[in-house]
């Protein structure tokens, strides 16, 4: 959704038997042929012959079935290429996109000669990779056909491709390709026929990125969040935080060391470790002491959370107030924010590096604390809300924390001012997106888990649900957001009226719109570390759901190298 566009309902189909079926597999052959590349160093163009010798190497290092012999080509092609795609520069590169990835009867581009001119609807993903790839310098062709791209290698203008096509497109452009010795980089669509087709997105972004300034394929972000994650350790917080006081301490540094995913006290290093000088990739004491504050922060939230949202388990077990009473909460919750300002007073920075530190921690917790007095103001007189009331809330509640993250790892690595403005609007659009994300597993998890439906807060389901719902279901629905019946006593019914109206599918394509927003203002960065490690950071946070659909088209009799003159119709 953009500018108020109507949300792109596509249909989502398994992939074709020829490509492995999960993106965990996708992923991991990736980096299987990555590793085999960078072992033996082959040098393109490679031979068909040569390709396929290589990329039956590497499905049997995989363990992978043969008939994934063409998808593993052109991976292991991709990484033959990736450095010296890297090497040239945006304004000599091509990004082509077929015509399929529109969203048919909604997409308001016209066609010409060279292919289709996107009317910018925001209807489908061509708008967001056209539009960024284009602010990089990239010419982009939304058109199909090794002759376009030749005729336009042919003029000197363009010197790499980044391409996406189905795998029987790709198999035509290769020989052109490696005749021309012509430095590419291709995500094959996971289906061919050009109806309802989907592409690993995080993919395509990746290799319209690439840079040779760009360090992020060599910094192992497992091995920085696995460096995170060891702060956290009852002697590591230790070391920080006493627990010998009293009772109060000892819960909150028993809190802190309790499972979480960490994500923020990440976004700091990961801010940090793009934006140190000494790009050593160093780890100061510093950082540990920012990062175990911001999530001294974040776990004060929770305590407080649980407590306004009448929650009874967190981490599957019980919840501070649940075990030890609502006033004990509520203290260790305080004392936790007192720890998280202590220990950035007491970084080893200059004091304007802490004055700033603290700056940004205080408006992030002044900016969280009026979101969510917006979600208890509503809770005090219940009502439907509108999509926009709810991505408000989730906006003003949940961004704060990953902004305050980043911008406190950016401070300590010497940056922050120049990058405020970028920061928030990627914090803003990626805590939306991880709301929406929380919410809609919320639901998901209404059989076993009743209490996600009986839980007091803004729901975007519900929110699409009833602005789509006739009489009767708007009735059921507007009744739970009133609390005037018990949402536990209806769940069958309210996840058939979500079902029916497939409001799921529309708050994954408001989530992945949102993650677009976030990837689509990194363009502004200019120090390329930091944007590449910002856009793997999404796909890291989102790892767990799969690619998103991205066609709802017809190939309508287009054979390649052809373009028609007329959008197709069903």
């Amino acid at each position: 959704m953009q500018n108020g566009a109507t949300i792109a309902v596509r249909p989502v189909r398994p992939p074709q038997d020829n490509i492995p079926q999960t993106k965990r597999q996708r992923d991991m052959l990736l980096r299987v042929a990555g590793e085999y590349v960078e072992r033996n160093k082959p040098v393109g163009p490679l031979s068909i012959d040569e390709l396929r010798t290589h990329a039956e190497a590497v499905l049997k290092a995989a363990n992978l079935n043969e008939k994934y012999l063409d998808y593993t080509g052109v991976l292991v092609n991709n990484e033959v290429w990736r450095r010296t795609v890297a090497g040239i520069p945006f304004e000599k590169r091509l990004l082509l996109l077929p015509k399929c990835l529109r969203s048919e009867g909604q997409c308001q581009g016209e066609f010409d000669e060279f292919g289709l001119v996107c009317g910018h609807c925001g209807a489908c993903i061509i708008d967001e990779l056209k539009s960024q790839a284009e602010r990089l310098g990239y010419a982009v062709l939304v058109a199909e056909g090794s002759p376009v791209v030749m005729s336009l290698i042919e003029t000197g203008k363009v010197e790499a491709v980044v391409g996406v096509s189905c795998l029987s497109v790709l198999e035509g452009v290769f020989p052109y390709m490696e005749a021309g010795a012509v430095p590419g980089i291709a995500m094959p669509l996971l289906q061919d026929g050009c109806a309802n087709t989907s592409v690993d997105v995080d993919r395509v972004w990746d290799a319209i990125y690439q840079s040779s300034d760009d360090q992020v394929r060599r910094l192992n972000l497992e091995d920085l969040r696995g460096r995170v994650n060891s702060w956290f350790t009852n002697a590591s917080l230790g070391e920080l935080l006493t627990a010998a006081e009293n009772q109060t301490a000892e819960l909150a540094l028993t809190w802190m060391a309790k499972v979480g995913k960490r994500w923020r006290p990440f976004l700091a290093a990961c801010a940090y470790q793009a934006l140190a000088p000494n790009g050593d990739g160093t780890l100061a004491r510093a950082l540990r002491k920012a990062g175990v504050a911001v999530e001294c922060f974040h776990k004060a939230s929770l305590i407080h959370d649980d407590i306004e949202d009448g929650d009874d388990l967190r981490y599957g077990e019980k919840t501070l107030h649940a075990e030890y009473g609502v006033p004990v909460a509520l203290n260790v919750g305080d004392f936790l924010l007192g720890e998280g300002y202590r220990l950035l007073v007491e970084t080893e920075a200059s004091d304007d590096c802490r004055i700033r530190m603290l700056a940004a921690a205080v408006q992030g917790h002044r900016n969280l604390c009026l979101g969510q007095g917006n979600e208890l103001s509503w809770i005090r007189r219940p009502r439907p809300l509108s999509v926009a009331e709810v991505i408000d809330i989730f906006r003003k509640k949940t961004s704060p924390a990953f902004e305050v993250a980043l911008k406190l790892g950016a401070i300590l690595a010497g940056r922050g001012d120049e990058l405020n403005d970028v920061l928030e609007q990627y914090s803003r659009s990626l805590g939306i997106a991880y709301q929406i994300r929380d919410d809609i597993e919320d639901f998901r998890s209404m059989d076993e888990q009743p209490h996600a439906l009986n839980a007091m807060r803004p729901s975007l389901l519900l929110a699409l649900a009833h602005k789509r719902a006739q009489e009767a279901e708007k009735k059921l629905l507007e009744s739970v957001w009133s609390r005037s019946i018990e949402p536990g006593c209806v769940v069958k019914e309210i996840e058939d009226v979500l079902a029916q109206l497939k409001v799921e599918r529309l708050a994954s394509d408001l989530m992945e719109s949102y993650k677009s927003r976030a990837i689509g203002c990194l363009y502004q960065f200019r120090n390329p570390d930091l944007k590449a490690l910002l856009r793997r950071v999404i796909g890291k946070i989102f790892n767990d759901f799969e690619v998103m659909g991205c066609c709802n088209d017809h190939k309508a009799g287009l054979s390649q190298g052809s373009v028609s003159s007329e959008p197709s119709s069903k």
